[in-house]
């Protein structure tokens, strides 16, 4: 998307999460092969580029209690990296990819930017961090708390709620809901987390809460089975924990004249079709 937008891009991975078979299709970019953390991949990567888009991180809430020093090494360890490159090389902004996750299970409805964070696993403690060290450091930032991702791309994963329930619908699987379904998240289809992350180039520094809707995960369930167009079986597990809920606001971002193209069910619609084309 940014090379489409004319940006000359470097890109920089080691990897770890990914492969790369995930680039086979992407234009043609520079590329350094390096980890967010070692300090001289990063400055190979920054010299002469103007704004740094830090999406690098271990991602995954729940399996982070698993793993909370590797968690906050990358997180908060490779930001911290990242800032001193980016200071020492000159570059004018970070946008860091945080998330919606920094607010804990509030089970509020509303929460603007500056609503109480109350990060509940490494995971969000880590984000939460990162966005402090950045507005902390002598580099303009932007930090989108983004809602939860899914929808088709090269490296999809099903491990995102909505991928992995389409998935499931599809191949006849019944869907797994933890706890009673009534746990509210906000969601964002990827292509337009890519959108916001070029918007967010040229946005006032601060914190946005970016993502299209608020959904219970009952309702996400429901819209899967009506859009798949098939009987679904949904299995509630009562007893299991459902993960936080929170539901967020977006008119920070709809002032900046973003707006998602992708509603919810046009997402499902989607993986539904590339899934059953595969």
């Amino acid at each position: 998307m940014l090379r489409e937008e004319g940006h000359a891009v470097t890109l920089l991975d080691d990897f770890s999460l990914s492969s790369p078979r995930n680039l086979v299709d992407a234009p043609a970019v520079e590329f350094v092969r390096g980890d967010v953390r070692d300090e001289q991949p990063i400055r190979e990567a920054m010299e002469g580029v103007d704004a740094v888009i830090h999406l690098a991180a271990v991602t995954g809430a729940a399996k982070t209690h698993d793993i909370p020093e590797r968690t906050f090494d990358s997180n908060l360890g490779g930001t911290e990296t990242v800032l001193a490159a980016a200071e020492d090389g000159g570059v004018e902004r970070v946008v860091l990819a945080s998330s919606c996750n920094v607010y804990g299970e509030t089970y509020e409805t509303d929460l603007t930017e500056s609503s109480p964070t109350d990060p509940g696993n490494p995971y969000a403690e880590s984000k939460l961090a990162a966005e402090e060290a950045c507005f902390d450091a002598g580099v303009e930032t932007v930090a989108l708390r983004l809602a939860t991702n899914y929808g088709w791309s090269p490296g999809v994963r099903f491990n995102l709620v909505v991928n992995a329930f389409v998935f499931r619908a599809v191949m006849d699987e019944p869907l797994t809901v933890y706890g009673d379904g009534s746990n509210w998240r906000p969601f964002l289809h990827v292509q337009d987390a890519a959108r916001a992350f070029s918007a967010a180039l040229d946005w006032p520094a601060g914190v946005y809460n970016v993502g299209e809707g608020n959904y219970r995960i009952e309702e996400v369930a429901a819209t899967v089975a009506d859009v798949v167009g098939k009987p679904v079986e949904t299995d509630y597990l009562e007893d299991e924990d459902p993960g936080p809920s929170y539901s967020v606001t977006f008119d920070r971002v709809a002032n900046r004249d973003f707006v998602p193209e992708y509603g919810l069910r046009d997402g499902i619609r989607d993986l539904r079709s590339r899934f059953e084309s595969r």
